[in-house]
C-alpha cells in the first residue's frame, strides 16, 4: 500500500510532522497527512507584536537579498521539497501534469530582485516602508511610516504562486504572516517555508512565516486563532463560500482584506474582422486567454464580446472566429493548456443541450470534454455563463459597446481588448461598471504579474498600519492659548 503523504507544519523555522492526522484533499482523489492543528494552535500566534522588531533592524535591501536567494533555492530542478509537492499536488491540484509543472518551473521568477523592487514602488512605496516620510501640512510636521502587521493569509489553491505571493508581501512589509494552506493544494506553500528553513532558519523572514493546514470551518480551532490578540488582518483568498466563512470572525481589531471569486471577459472591436490575418490573431490571443492553466484563474477569459453584429453577416463572421479559436485552442501547447483533467459532467450536460437550440446557438467542439466554443447568435451570454469552465467559452455578438457595460460588475477582474487601442474607449465606462483590469487580449497571463492593485484594492497598502507624527511648527498656535471665537479646530 503506497505511503501516505504528509504535509507538515513550519512555524517559525520549524518543520513539525507529530501527531499526524488524516485529512481529505479537494475532489477526494487523495487523503494526506498533517499535525493536529489543535496540538499546535498556541504556536501559531506571534503573541507580543513587539516580538516584529527583529524585521525592522534589517533594510529592505537585506530583505531584497533575502527574497532573491530565495527564489534561487527554489529552482525545481534541484529542490526536493518542490519536486515532492509538485508530485503529490498531481492528485490535488485542478489543472493537469504537464501545466502543474511549468507553475512549479516558472516560481523563482516571481522573487527576481528589481521585479519586487518595482512591484513595491507601484503598491507600497519604498521610504514609507524603509522609514518616516516627513511633510508639512497647515503648520505641522507630520511624518509617516507603513508598519508590517501580525496577518492571517487564507489563500485559495487554483495556483501554486499564491503561498509565494502571500510569503513575499509579508517580508517587504515586515509582518509576521500565518499561512492556511489550501485543501487542493496541501503541499506547496509547505516547501517554500521548508526552504525558507534549509537555507536561512534564524533569518527574521524566516521567523515570521508559519504554514499549516486546517480544515476550514473547524469553529473550535479558528474561533481560538482569529482574535485579535493573535492577528490583526485576514487576507481571504478564495470562492464565495470560503470568504463568507472568515466574515464571521471579523470584529474591532481584526480586518478582513478580501480577494473575492472573479471573473474575466475579453472583447474584440470590429477593426480586428477585417481581414483573414486579423481573425487568426484575434483567435490565438482569446484562445490563448481562455485556455491558460485550463481556465483555473480568475484571470480566464469566459465571455468575449465581438463587435461583429447581430445580422446574418455578423453572426457568419462570429462562427468563423469561434472555430479558428477552437481550432488555435486545441493547438496550445501542453504546459499551458491540456485535455481538462476532469470536465465538469454539470457543465457538459449544459452545453451539450445547446446542441438541440441550433437557431440561438453554435457549439464547436466538447464532445469528448476537451473543452468548448460557443457562439451565441443573440448579444446575451449563456444562461450558465458563471459556470463556464475547462476550456469552455461563449462567444457573443454585439451591435454597440453599451451592450456590453451591463454584463460588467464588480465581479469582473480582467478585461482582455483586441485591438489594443480600443482599451482608451473603453476603460472610463468599464471601470465605472465593475471591471478592474485592462490588458491587450492574450497577454492576461504574461503581464507584471502581481505589480500594483489588485481586485480594484491594494492589498499590500491594507495589509500595513499606516502610523502618523505629528509636530507643530512655529506658526502653530496652541488651543489653550486662543482668544473666545477663534477656535478652529482641524476637520
Amino acid at each position: 500500500m503506497p505511503k501516505q503523504p504528509i504535509s507538515p507544519a513550519v512555524i517559525r523555522g520549524q518543520v513539525i510532522d507529530s501527531d499526524l492526522v488524516e485529512f481529505g484533499g479537494r475532489g477526494g482523489d487523495i487523503s494526506f497527512l498533517a499535525p493536529d492543528p489543535h496540538k499546535i494552535i498556541d504556536r501559531l500566534p506571534l503573541g507580543s507584536p513587539s516580538k516584529l522588531d527583529d524585521l525592522y533592524r534589517i533594510s529592505f535591501d537585506e530583505i531584497l537579498d533575502y527574497l532573491e536567494e530565495l527564489g534561487r533555492q527554489l529552482a525545481f530542478d534541484r529542490n526536493e521539497h518542490m519536486q515532492e509537492a509538485c508530485e503529490l499536488s498531481y492528485g490535488t491540484a485542478p489543472v493537469t501534469p504537464p501545466i502543474l509543472r511549468s507553475l512549479y518551473q516558472s516560481m523563482p521568477a516571481m522573487f527576481e530582485r528589481e521585479r519586487i523592487r518595482t512591484w513595491c514602488e507601484t503598491s507600497v512605496p519604498i521610504p514609507y516602508l524603509e522609514g518616516w516620510v516627513e511633510t508639512q501640512a497647515n503648520g505641522f510636521d507630520v511624518a509617516v511610516r507603513a508598519y508590517g502587521s501580525r496577518c492571517l493569509h487564507v489563500v485559495a489553491g487554483n495556483a501554486p504562486s499564491i503561498g509565494a505571493v502571500s510569503v513575499m508581501r509579508g517580508a517587504v512589509t515586515r509582518g509576521d504572516t500565518i499561512i492556511k494552506a489550501p485543501s487542493n493544494d496541501p503541499f506547496t506553500t509547505g516547501a517554500i517555508a521548508r526552504t525558507m528553513c534549509d537555507f536561512a532558519p534564524d533569518h527574521p523572514i524566516t521567523k515570521h512565516v508559519s504554514v499549516a493546514y486546517w480544515r476550514g470551518g473547524d469553529e473550535e480551532f479558528e474561533s481560538r486563532l482569529y482574535q485579535p490578540h493573535n492577528i490583526e488582518k485576514i487576507v481571504a483568498w478564495g470562492g464565495f463560500a470560503s470568504v463568507k466563512h472568515v466574515t464571521k470572525y471579523i470584529q474591532p481589531g481584526l480586518e478582513l482584506i478580501s480577494l473575492d471569486p472573479k471573473r474575466s471577459a475579453a472583447v474584440v472591436g470590429a477593426d480586428a474582422l477585417e481581414s483573414s490575418q486579423m481573425l487568426e490573431e484575434a483567435a490565438a490571443r482569446i484562445a490563448t486567454d481562455v485556455g491558460a492553466v485550463n481556465q483555473n484563474a480568475c484571470a480566464s477569459c469566459r465571455l468575449v464580446y465581438v463587435m461583429c453584429g447581430t445580422d446574418d453577416d455578423g453572426i457568419a463572421t462570429l462562427s468563423k472566429l469561434g472555430k479558428l479559436v477552437y481550432e488555435k485552442m486545441m493547438g496550445l501547447p501542453p504546459d499551458l493548456s491540456t485535455k481538462p483533467k476532469s470536465y465538469d459532467p454539470s457543465l457538459k450536460a449544459d452545453v451539450d443541450a445547446l446542441r438541440l437550440m441550433d437557431d440561438w446557438y453554435e457549439v464547436i467542439g466538447g464532445e469528448d470534454g476537451e473543452g468548448a466554443v460557443i457562439v451565441s447568435h443573440t448579444p446575451e451570454a449563456v444562461d450558465f455563463a458563471d459556470a463556464l469552465d475547462d476550456r469552455t467559452v461563449n462567444l457573443i455578438p454585439v451591435d454597440t459597446m453599451d451592450e456590453i457595460l451591463d454584463a460588467v460588475d464588480a465581479y469582473t477582474q480582467t478585461v482582455g481588448v483586441f485591438p489594443h487601442e480600443l482599451i482608451g474607449e473603453l476603460r472610463h465606462k468599464m471601470s465605472l461598471h465593475g471591471a478592474q483590469r485592462f490588458v491587450s487580449l492574450g497577454y492576461a497571463f504574461n503581464g507584471p504579474g502581481v505589480i500594483g492593485p489588485q481586485d480594484a484594492i491594494e492589498p499590500v497598502r491594507r495589509m500595513c498600519k499606516w502610523i502618523v507624527v505629528e509636530t507643530p511648527g512655529e506658526q502653530s498656535v496652541p488651543l489653550w492659548e486662543l482668544q473666545e471665537g477663534e477656535l478652529a479646530l482641524s476637520p
